[in-house]
């Protein structure tokens, strides 16, 4: 019998998605009539924008749907530079956008860009696990700098310092953050930028959530990095402020440097071609201004949500050392309970039905004691999953 062909060692060696486990495990649970509350996922529970919905039902019409250019649909990336120069006061040139099959995809560009093997490239611990998992598949090195709630577990320019080798080829920022839900304080931002920039290493700043942030605590946190760093690439996503998480669309904006452009152009093209075409014609819908109010009418909904949880967890001693002012996620503290992160969020599950997420997707220096949840999900759900858990914390003393 011929020998089974062995996987590569990043296949072999990929970390699961944690947060997509322990969904997989209530959906599981509510398949056989289990009433369980997820409250795991990053999912915002509102759905596209109506004309974005009504737009994708035009695309079926039998109409011809062609590839479009592999840097997206001249019209949609002309959108998304309006929408920079609207919402942000940002001069986007669209030639710098490209259109990604999510805002994973732009990631996976940004990564193939920088990343040569033996590279290092440092990254906030807690973070977003995949561009960690991104980075090892290019065969780089994860330099995993501890933060805490002091610099509202973000890199600092001083961190970087610290960590940095000769090796180091890319900083690595997820603001606002997933999954502590806080942005980087901008001056923090723009030193740690500065640094990056004066020693030849990239910038890669993911902001799917910008959109979403906290604008009404009139602090000047919540900027585009390219307020202060036009040479930074920036990944962003239709799939949060937008609602539009399994139409897979993204976009990445890319410095103006002609070698980048057509680098990344040869990337996409190779990786994926393009885009999705009628999901690239229905975003365009996205822009109206009666999805763009119906959009920020959801903001303010999610900060509404924002404070039921607080209030909440606060309630039943679970500590948020940081108050989220951008991303749908609270990041609370359980050493309290005598229980590691994962056992507390397996007993929740078993025991109150109630999905969250253990710190050990995230890095090493939350793993063990700190659980996000998402308030993505209803009031509704959200007020009976936070009295389950504080039924569960009563069990627990």
């Amino acid at each position: 019998m011929a020998n089974a062909p062995v996987m590569a060692r990043r296949a072999r060696e990929i970390n699961p998605f944690r947060a997509m486990v322990f969904g997989e495990k209530a959906d599981t649970m509510i398949a056989n009539g289990i009433n369980v509350v997820k409250l795991s996922l990053g999912e915002p529970d509102f759905g596209a924008p109506p004309a974005v919905r009504d737009a994708m039902r035009e695309q079926y019409d039998g109409r011809a749907l062609p590839y479009t250019a592999a840097m997206g649909l001249p019209e949609l990336r002309q959108a998304i530079a309006d929408f920079y120069r609207e919402r942000h006061g940002l001069d986007i040139d669209p030639k710098r956008i490209c259109v990604t099959a999510g805002g994973s995809a732009a990631l996976l560009l940004a990564t193939a860009l920088m990343v040569d093997p033996g590279d290092d490239v440092i990254v906030a611990d807690p973070s977003y696990p995949c561009n960690r998992e991104l980075v090892r598949s290019f065969e780089g090195n994860v330099v995993d700098v501890p933060t805490s709630a002091a610099t509202r577990f973000h890199l600092t320019a001083e961190l970087c310092e610290q960590y940095w080798t000769e090796r180091t080829k890319a900083v690595m920022i997820t603001s606002p953050s997933n999954p502590t839900g806080t942005t980087i304080d901008f001056d923090v931002l723009n030193q740690v930028c500065t640094l990056a920039a004066e020693r030849g290493a990239w910038r890669i700043v993911d902001e799917t959530y910008l959109d979403l942030a906290d604008h009404e605590a009139g602090d000047g946190e919540v900027q585009s990095v390219l307020a202060c760093d036009p040479g930074a690439i920036v990944c962003n996503s239709f799939s949060k402020f937008f609602g539009m998480t399994g139409w897979r669309l993204g976009w990445a904006v890319l410095p103006d440097d002609l070698a980048v452009l057509e680098a990344v152009d040869d990337l996409a093209t190779n990786y994926y071609l393009c885009a999705h075409t009628p999901t690239q014609h229905a975003a365009l819908a996205c822009f109206t201004p009666e999805s763009l109010a119906e959009c920020e009418a959801r903001r303010q909904e999610l900060l509404a949500r924002r404070r039921i949880v607080l209030d909440g967890l606060k309630r039943i001693g679970l500590p948020v050392e940081v108050e989220p002012n951008g991303a749908f996620y609270a990041y609370f503290n359980i050493a309290s309970t005598g229980l590691d992160a994962w056992t507390f969020c397996e007993r929740a599950l078993d025991e109150a039905h109630v999905a969250l997420t253990p710190g050990r997707d995230f890095g090493q220096a939350t793993a063990d004691t700190h659980v996000r949840l998402s308030y993505a999900a209803s009031r509704e759900a959200l007020a009976e999953g936070l009295e389950r858990l504080g039924r569960f914390m009563q069990s627990l003393r």
